[in-house]
């Protein structure tokens, strides 16, 4: 089989491709086989084979069975050699099942034969266009036509693909973020309850430390304590205080010193329980615990459960992707919130009981500050000696009553001394203290002498005398009054026993705090931290992959995948892989009996390799000991062993697009990552030398390429679909993140990533990206991620994604039915052999759904004529005419006549 004629990878629901003109260097059988195993989405069944003219009779049996297993439609390329006039077949390619195609090689002498092959595989491979063949073949005398051709081909350059696929990849993938860069993220309801340590409203009003409890009555003991203090204070402070002994019993010193107790006890409680239960994961037996120091744990609440918080992180990380940030940033944010999220258990609540009510705060309350009254002693003197001049202007009694006048002053300060507020009443504590009495007392005698002195020279009548010796004795009660109550304000607001209140209301919420996040949560937070990282190492994982599949990467998948099941092989525990189940240790399975395959095969695997490999699986394992961890995912085996010694005939299979042009990092598939320096002269001497792709190939006549640089929307449209398979992948990975986040992730889950980036490229290689991804398996939630990639009737236009504007399609297609405009794929000794009636001939024209589609618009397709087939996928668009043979041309052998032979 020629390498470079059938397709790497056919796109699901095309027709199945197999080649028997070389059968002799491979079992045909096999060959069939695998043709017949390949998956057909709907069930249909299509075959494109390629077989040498002069042995349609001998091959009666291989075509036979490819209806064996139910009726199959089959288009038979038969090529022909030059000096060949008449063409055999049997009853098994007649229609309407089945037709042949018979055309010539070597009809271009300077276009090898498979340049003129592939182009047309690729076309008929189409099933809209296979369809519609085969039809028109039911109308052309005996089911046999020579086909004549005009195609054109819309592509990119080689730079704008390269170009394209390096930004859809980065887009996928981002930059590197730095630990703990990531900024604060909206995060569900049930993670929220983990970020903000906050009580969930249902617990509002439990009662968490019950009054009859260690803790309870510790807190109770302490605020009772505090409150004896306070009223305390509210008896000495006033004029109660001061002139009379409502205050001479209170004992504030002594107060405080019961209230630093109380504080240490509640400390020492509180600190007694949070090492009791200061695991990561509280146990049962806890509860016990903490219920004899006073704690009373309830039932988890209905706000969140830990069976929501898997679904809670699949949303999240689902809304993150769908905010178009890539798989690194996703990472890191996912990262971060299970570094937050994670239990380390109420031992480190420690820390902060001791900067609530540690040593160092318990010292400050304790600590004995002097009691300071009067104010500046300036001031004092001064307005002393001013009242006291007031009361001596009465003459003659004031060189008594001004000097007393200062003297009162003094004792009021005096007294206020005495039963200043932090001495206790036995004098057992006395923290000193200064009331101004010395200054007050002698700027009353100077004021009180000078005051005398003026009274006498004044003369003022005695009842003037007596009103100001009134007032000057008002005053000086009143800002002596005054001035014991600063002072006293003054010492309790430095020495600050109600601090204790708040410190008790702090510890109490710490308390609440620790009681749901690091007790009652922690389970539900070690699920989530572990589910967060174990997503978060996934995406990383996955980044990675998608950095080595990059462009200028020479690594072949497969070699990668078996490094990082090597790299796997250490680790404890089970993998998690689809669905949840848990995968055995990687040297168990290696060592016992796989799997069963799906019968069905993959919606991949088998529909784009089956009919090459002559074992029926279409590309081998090239995973090694992965075999066991492939299970019919959407992006199922595409791989095969290079090692294999039945190594398909279609080229290296170790190639991540499945290209057989040689090295991914020579050549490409179709061209696009380079041209080979083969040329049509080395082919013809070595027919297998390598070429760079059907695109490196001489074009054929009919054949016209046009390339794009590349639309506008190509990138955008390309990260979507990654982007949507990477959410499909995802997807299989709940299951097993909630059944246990702490195990290693299967690498089924990077090999699908590879089959993912292949699949994506292969696509934009094959219709730079205009057909959707193929959907899933299964059911699919409609609010899913699939939304992310645009319907098929939604995706951009071909124009907007190769930048190649379709007019020439168009005006390829109203040019009418005129012959001239089609090659015929025969010589000129051979057009003798056709059928000159023109209305014999059937035509079939055919464009890609997507040149029509979005903003192409609609203009340049008015007139186009209404038997335009219009296909799902593929870059080709032209017109097939089936010019059929002349009657005497097409001989039909019975069954025992092709035994005979």
């Amino acid at each position: 089989m020629s390498p470079r004629v059938l397709p790497e990878r056919p796109l699901p629901g095309h027709a199945v491709c197999l080649d028997l003109r070389t059968v002799a260097a491979h079992d045909p059988d096999d060959t069939v086989r695998a043709a017949l195993d390949a998956q057909r989405p709907g069930g249909e069944r299509r075959f494109l084979v390629l077989d040498t003219a002069d042995r349609l009779v001998a091959h009666q049996r291989l075509y036979e069975r490819l209806s064996s297993y139910g009726p199959a439609r089959v288009v038979c390329l038969a090529v022909g050699e030059r000096n060949e006039r008449t063409v055999r077949r049997t009853l098994t390619l007649r229609p309407p099942a089945a037709g042949v195609l018979w055309l010539f090689d070597g009809v271009e002498d300077d276009v090898p034969g498979d340049a003129v092959l592939r182009p047309l595989v690729d076309v008929l491979a189409t099933p809209e266009v296979f369809d519609a063949v085969l039809r028109a073949l039911g109308e052309v005398v005996h089911g046999v036509a020579v086909p004549a051709v005009r195609v054109l081909e819309h592509d990119l350059t080689d730079e704008a693909r390269e170009r394209a696929w390096r930004q859809a990849v980065e887009g996928l993938v981002g930059q590197e973020v730095p630990v703990g860069a990531s900024a604060a993220e909206r995060v569900p309801g049930a993670l929220a309850l983990l970020l903000d340590e906050g009580v969930p409203r249902s617990l509002a009003g439990h009662q968490w430390l019950p009054p009859g409890g260690m803790t309870g009555a510790a807190l109770a003991a302490c605020e009772e304590a505090v409150a004896v203090a306070a009223d305390g204070h509210q008896r000495v402070r006033g004029a109660a205080g001061l002139l009379t002994r409502a205050g001479a019993d209170v004992d504030l010193p002594g107060d405080i010193e019961r209230v630093v107790r109380e504080l240490g006890r509640v400390r020492a409680v509180v600190a007694d329980a949070f090492g009791a239960a200061g695991g990561s994961r509280p146990t049962v037996e806890h509860r016990a615990v903490l219920r004899d120091r006073g704690v009373e744990l309830p039932e988890m609440p209905r706000e969140i459960t830990r069976a929501g918080i898997v679904p809670a992180l699949r949303d999240h990380t689902h809304e993150l992707i769908g905010r178009g940030l890539p798989l690194r940033s996703v990472a890191a944010r996912l990262s971060a919130l299970s570094a937050r999220t994670a239990p380390v258990g109420s031992t480190a609540r420690l820390t902060r009981l001791d900067a609530l009510c540690g040593p160092e705060r318990l010292r400050r309350l304790d600590g004995r500050y002097a009691f300071t009254a009067g104010g500046p002693r300036p001031a004092a003197f001064a307005v002393t000696g001013l009242l006291a001049l007031l009361a001596g202007v009465w003459p003659v009694l004031g060189w008594v009553l001004g000097p007393a006048v200062g003297v009162v002053a003094a004792g009021l300060a005096r007294l206020a001394l005495r039963r200043r507020p932090n001495r206790s009443p036995d004098g057992r504590t006395d923290g000193g203290g200064s009331t101004g009495a010395a200054p007050r007392l002698l700027g009353g005698l100077l004021g009180g002498l000078a005051g005398a002195g003026l009274g006498l020279f004044l003369g003022p009548p005695p009842w003037a005398g007596a009103l100001a010796l009134a007032v000057s004795l008002t005053a000086v009660v009143l800002l002596a009054l005054r001035d014991w109550t600063r002072g006293v304000d003054d010492w309790w607001a430095r020495a600050d026993p109600e601090e204790a209140w708040r410190v008790l209301g702090e510890v109490r919420n710490l308390v609440v705090t620790t009681a749901v996040h690091d007790w009652l949560f922690a389970e539900v937070r070690h699920h989530c931290s572990a589910g967060a990282g174990a997503v978060s190492r996934l995406l990383g994982d996955l980044a990675d992959t998608a950095d080595a599949h990059g462009p200028g990467t020479a690594v072949p998948p497969g070699a990668r995948f078996r490094a990082a099941a090597r790299s796997r092989e250490d680790r404890d525990g089970g993998e998690w892989g689809e669905r949840g189940e848990s995968l055995p240790p990687r040297s168990a399975r290696s060592s016992g009996t796989s799997r069963p395959r799906d019968p069905h095969g993959d919606t991949y695997g088998n529909a784009y390799g089956g009919p090459y490999d002559p074992r029926g699986d279409a590309f081998g394992d090239s995973f090694g000991d992965m075999e066991d961890d492939r299970y019919g995912d959407p992006y199922g085996d595409t791989y095969g062993n290079g090692d294999d010694p039945h190594r398909s005939p279609y080229g290296d299979r170790n190639d991540p697009y499945g290209s057989p042009y040689g090295d991914r990092e020579d050549r490409d598939p179709y061209g696009s990552s380079g041209r080979s320096t083969a040329t049509p002269e080395s082919f013809a001497r070595d027919p297998e030398a390598p070429y760079g792709g059907p695109s490196a190939l001489p074009a054929p006549a009919w054949l016209e390429r046009r390339h794009g640089d590349g639309g506008p929307l190509l990138v955008d449209t390309l990260v979507g679909d990654l982007v949507a398979g990477t959410l499909l992948i995802l997807d299989r990975c709940w299951a097993g993140v909630e059944r246990d986040p702490g195990a290693p992730a299967s690498p089924v889950h990077e090999q699908r990533l590879t089959e993912l980036l292949d699949d994506a490229r292969l696509r934009l290689e094959r219709d730079v990206a205009a057909s959707p991804p193929p959907r899933p398996d299964g059911p699919r939630d409609p609010e899913g991620p699939t939304g992310l990639t645009a319907a098929p009737a939604d995706r951009p236009d071909a124009a907007r994604l190769s930048g190649v504007a379709p007019d020439a399609v168009a005006r390829l297609l109203l040019a009418g039915d005129d012959p001239g405009l089609t090659v015929t794929l025969c010589g000129p000794e051979h057009l003798r052999l056709l059928s000159h009636d023109p209305l014999a001939a059937r035509q079939v024209r055919f464009v890609p759904e997507a040149m029509r589609r979005g903003a192409a618009g609609d203009d340049i397709w008015r007139g186009t004529p209404e038997d335009v087939v219009w296909t799902d996928a593929g870059r080709h668009a032209g017109i097939l005419r089936l010019v059929p043979l002349r009657a005497d041309v097409v001989h039909t052998v019975r069954a025992e006549e092709a035994e005979d032979q």
